[in-house]
């Protein structure tokens, strides 16, 4: 089987790759993406390798170039991102982008330590701007109110008992600018430090200014604070420097200060022209690294990538050559030594590189090769486990599987082509959504899942085809089979009439699909969709677990597991099949010779019921008695078949249970006899090391490494698990019918009680109330029916799949396949993991 079904063959490799040419290599492997290489010093610090230099100089160019973009995404300069992936630059090369970086780095530092003193300044500029308009207005206040009692005034009343008659007070001011919030507190701390003996005006600035430090507008206000003596003046300014207040000189004449703002004006005209011509040079320079960060990021990651790879290695005593150990997949196996011929003649080496296969019973990786289309399917199924080793993969069968069952409890027409046309479009526009690259978890989940949502749409629309619903509605394509022998009006207007079969029905089924007179049924339209829904339920999921189990014998044969595949497969076969399946088989009788249609004893009255009938043939009970003209039986000799595949079935358990350990016990005791004569008597545990797989694990029974106490344990708790779970998982598949009947009950009562209400409405006010109600009755379907239900039917599948079907054959105990690939590197964003 190709690795579709299994996952790909691995090989564990030793690789001897000359010094000079290891970076050459290992960069191709890189590219190629398809080798895993292991740590050969899990001992050794990881400041202690022989690479780690140069991981740090990595992280350092790493540093650099996240400064340059943070300051690009700052100004909002677009990044060009060609989608193209630079090859990994030689040794030499790192010199030259470490100058590059450098340089960048340094000038753009530079240019903004410039520009923010720049700012700074311009800031203390427009302060004293605003310090100079604000306090001129003060003072012109002022010029009017120089009377000795006004000033006694505002000074209080110990200032004028310490004036000399006839003496005026000459009076101290400063003036600066304070944030605005912290004005009331700064005016409250001034009138309690002084105790009221000075005098605040203050004035808010209109337009907010910028902090230099971290780009923010800040809204400040301008004070000037009057007070006599220096003693005040020294309180004053240290209260100003507590609220972080700036001062700045305010000359006391008016001509000084006329004198000293228009020079304030020109120096504020020099610096717009400066800061303009420094922000176009930091602009030229962003511009410029904008066009290859994107290129000089992927080089970088792939040189620190490399490195760390190589930390991986062991070297030789030589110390020219290095060693490394990696499992490839064995059809690679040419690929992968053309790319390693490749890095050597790029590295100019004489000394080809060797790669040996190795013998190893250690269990290799598993690798299962996807591409877009199988990816999603397979991750729903490696989120259950990774699989085992070369065990059988459920990934193909699931992508029919799960979207069937998936449309069986979604089946609308309607909703189903909702959920395709998305999907579709996701499709048709993949590329230029996946460029995007957005940190929104949840669409990235969609994206993700865009070939299921379009499955899982087509299959609904199928499945809503049979079904003849259509947002609850009935497609009346080929004409109902039934005829109405009573009036149309009588039989719409009373419930409780229902049309014969034997009269009214034409006797041939609907082309595709249900009848679309069922529809317009009353009472029984529910109860005849309960009973096709739920037996289709149990005939599916019936199927599905026959199939899971034949998937078991696949896995039996190819691991040459014989003890298993007589004793576990061969008796849970047919547990499932001589009871479950023969119920199926029941239900196929049934619709076969039994119809309303018919005479006595096949008529419909005459029809046993399924559930009642297995619950007899299991507890051996004796069927009642069948109604006169009818017969017990539905065959000859179903008594007795009945009773003996129930008979069978038991007996089927404590071979499942002991068979297998009994066996493996023997075959203990049969070993241990042939050792004693040549090593004396040897421990179980000592015999049942020996593994009879082959290289490369996967291929020998393991159960001798266990005591037999174990095998026993574990046995009883797979026997238990497996016959109490064919009950339960086929009653599980019930959820079918029952989420089947929720979506189109839900449906159904959004179009009775929101949409047909816009419906009934006439005139031109009815068109306006049918377009309001058709929007609120879409948004509902949209949120409730397509996306809640689906989630909702998405989970119960995924369940189905994992418990029921799964379980069956899957063991899901592997570890993936983690190859080193510059591409998954890239598109995680970051540099490959550091060692621990």
């Amino acid at each position: 089987m190709g690795s579709l079904f299994r996952s790909e063959e691995m090989a564990l490799c030793q690789l001897f790759l000359q010094s000079e040419a290891a970076y050459a290599c290992v960069s191709e492997l890189g590219e190629l993406g398809l080798v895993q290489f292991r740590d050969l010093n899990p001992d050794v610090n990881a400041f202690q390798r022989k690479f780690v230099n140069e991981v740090r100089r990595c992280d350092e160019m790493e540093r650099k170039l996240r400064y340059l973009e943070k300051e690009i995404n700052k100004d909002g300069i677009p990044m060009l991102d060609t989608g193209e992936s630079p090859e990994a630059p030689q040794p030499r090369e790192m010199i030259d982008l470490e100058a590059t970086f450098e340089k960048l780095e340094n000038e753009l530092r530079e240019v903004n330590q410039n520009a923010e003193a720049l700012k700074r300044n311009f800031l203390e500029l427009t302060e004293l701007k605003h310090i100079l308009r604000k306090t001129q207005v003060f003072f012109d206040e002022m010029s009017d109110n120089q009377n000795e009692d006004e000033q006694a005034q505002l000074l209080g009343e110990e200032a004028v008992r310490a004036s000399q008659p006839g003496q005026n007070l000459k009076l101290g001011f400063v003036a600066g600018v304070i944030l605005r919030e912290r004005l009331p507190a700064f005016e409250r701390m001034l009138w309690r430090a002084c105790r009221g003996n000075v005098f605040l005006r203050q004035a808010m600035i209109e337009t907010p200014l910028e902090d230099p430090t971290n780009g923010d507008q800040v809204h400040k206000s301008v004070f000037i604070i009057f007070f006599q003596g220096d003693q005040l003046k020294t309180r004053v300014k240290k209260i100003c420097e507590g609220f972080r207040a700036t001062l700045y000189p305010c000359p006391e004449a008016p001509a000084d200060r006329r004198e000293m703002a228009m020079g304030v004006m020109t120096r504020i005209e020099d610096l717009n022209t400066v800061l303009g011509q420094t922000q176009d040079h930091r602009h030229r320079v962003l511009v410029a690294a904008a066009k290859n960060l994107k290129n000089w990021f992927v080089k970088v990651r792939k040189i620190k990538a490399i490195y760390h790879t190589l930390n991986l290695f062991n070297l030789d005593v030589t110390q020219k050559c290095l060693i490394a150990e990696c499992w490839v997949p064995l059809l690679d196996f040419e690929i992968i030594q053309l790319a390693l011929r490749r890095g050597t003649e790029r590295s100019g080496s004489s000394v080809p590189p060797i790669l040996n296969r190795m013998q190893t019973f250690e269990n290799p990786p598993t690798y299962n090769r996807t591409n877009k289309f199988t990816k999603a399917f397979q991750a729903l199924i490696d989120a259950y486990g990774v699989a085992s080793y070369r065990e059988m993969n459920p990934a193909p069968y699931t992508i029919i599987t799960f979207p069937f069952l998936f449309a069986v409890m979604f089946g609308d027409l309607g909703h189903g082509a909702i959920m395709a046309l998305f999907g579709l479009w996701m499709i048709r526009k993949e590329k230029g959504l996946a460029a995007q690259k957005t940190d929104n978890e949840i669409w990235n989940i969609f994206f993700g899942g865009r070939y299921i949502i379009f499955l899982m749409g087509v299959f609904s629309m199928y499945t809503g085809l049979i079904y003849n619903d259509i947002f609850s509605k009935s497609l009346n394509i080929f004409g109902s089979h039934w005829q109405m022998s009573y009036n149309k009006s009588t039989v719409m207007e009373n419930k409780y009439l229902q049309l014969s079969p034997k009269e009214d029905y034409e006797g041939s089924p609907y082309p595709f699909g249900m009848d679309p007179i069922w529809q317009v049924a009353g009472s029984n339209k529910i109860i005849f969709h309960n009973a096709y829904k739920m037996k289709i339920s149990i005939i599916f999921g019936v199927t599905h677990m026959i199939f899971g189990v034949v998937m078991s014998w696949h896995n039996h044969t190819y691991f040459r597991n014989r003890i298993s595949m007589i004793y576990e497969f061969i008796p849970q076969l047919a547990f499932l099949l001589l009871l479950f399946f023969y119920m199926v088989l029941l239900m196929f009788i049934k619709w076969i010779k039994f119809a309303a249609t018919n005479e006595k004893p096949y008529s419909e009255a005459c029809a046993p019921s399924i559930l009642i009938t297995f619950i007899d043939m299991v507890l051996f009970n004796t069927p009642k008695p069948a109604p006169e003209g009818c017969e017990l039986y539905m065959f000859w000799g179903q008594h007795f078949v009945q009773v003996l595949f129930v008979v069978l079935a038991v007996g089927c358990i404590p071979i499942m249970l002991l068979a297998k350990p009994m066996l493996i016990m023997q075959a203990r005791k049969l070993a241990n006899e042939e050792v004693q004569p040549i090593a004396g008597a040897s421990s179980d545990a000592e015999v049942g090391g020996v593994s009879n797989g082959g290289p490369n694990g996967g291929g020998g029974p393991h159960e001798e490494e266990e005591e037999m106490s174990e095998i026993f344990i574990h046995q009883s708790i797979h026997t238990i698990e497996y016959v109490l779970g064919s009950v339960s998982h086929t009653a599980s598949y019930l959820r079918l019918w029952a989420l089947s009947l929720a979506h189109a009950q839900l449906a159904e009562v959004l179009w009775t009680m929101v949409l047909s209400i816009g419906l009934k409405q006439e005139g031109w006010f009815g068109g306006v109330i049918l377009t309001c109600v058709f929007a609120f009755w879409a948004i509902l379907t949209v949120g409730i029916l397509v996306l809640m239900e689906g989630l909702s039917a998405f989970l119960h599948t995924l369940r189905l799949h994992w418990v029921e079907f799964q379980s069956k054959f899957y063991k899901g105990q592997g570890y993936a396949f983690q190859p080193f690939s510059f591409d998954a590197i890239i598109e995680n964003g970051s540099a490959a993991t550091e060692a621990e």
